[in-house]
């Protein structure tokens, strides 16, 4: 049975570039169709692209993760999916930012064991800290925000003459769709919401 390698790359929103986990994965020779990339919080029971790659693993397979919080954020989390890649899928385990943890390891003695089993918990029990510590920064950064008045969310757009122009020109039908996404450079759900909030200022 051939035995395939493959890489676990994940980014806790849109805006985060997956760029360097990337690069760093296909050194190592990762083949690019076996690099899983998810934009979605450790926390989040979603997941399905790592759900899917679980499903997919197979004895032998090994897994490259960065580190060991892409597996989940929460201690209990980390625990679980550890357990069931090594233990029920047999999956090779290795960690770019802690080769100790690596399950191939040659040293596989009751001692090097128990020494990576107690650097699993703590590593684990660091990932849920440090994730607790965020949310409570966020949370007390939102409570200070609303005390002091300032408005939440990002900061709206301000919609120039020129979008004004072109927008009223496409509901005219002076001009097509194509040529006023093209003017604007910009996709049509985008254009669609200029189109409303043009609307609602008129």
């Amino acid at each position: 049975m051939q035995e395939n390698i493959y890489a676990l790359i994940r980014v806790s929103t849109e805006e985060q570039n997956e760029t360097r986990q990337v690069i760093a994965m296909t050194k190592i020779g990762v083949p690019k169709e076996n690099i899983v990339i998810e934009k979605e919080s450790g926390k989040s029971q979603v997941r399905k692209k790592y759900h899917k790659l679980v499903k997919r693993l197979k004895v032998g397979d090994t897994l490259y993760i960065e580190n060991i919080d892409r597996l989940s954020r929460d201690y209990d989390g980390i625990l679980v999916e550890w357990h069931k890649l090594t233990k029920q899928k047999g999956v090779t385990i290795k960690i770019l930012d802690t080769p100790l943890l690596d399950t191939d390891t040659i040293d596989n003695s009751l001692l090097s064991k128990f020494i990576r089993d107690i650097l699993l918990h703590i590593l684990a029990f660091q990932a849920e800290s440090e994730w607790q510590k965020i949310k409570n920064r966020q949370a007390q950064g939102i409570a200070a925000a609303k005390a002091s008045g300032k408005p939440l969310g990002r900061p709206k757009s301000v919609i120039t003459e020129t979008e004004i122009k072109i927008v009223q020109q496409y509901q005219s039908r002076d001009i097509t769709l194509d040529i006023a996404l093209k003017l604007l450079d910009i996709k049509k759900s985008a254009f669609y919401n200029l189109c409303h909030t043009v609307d609602s200022i008129e």
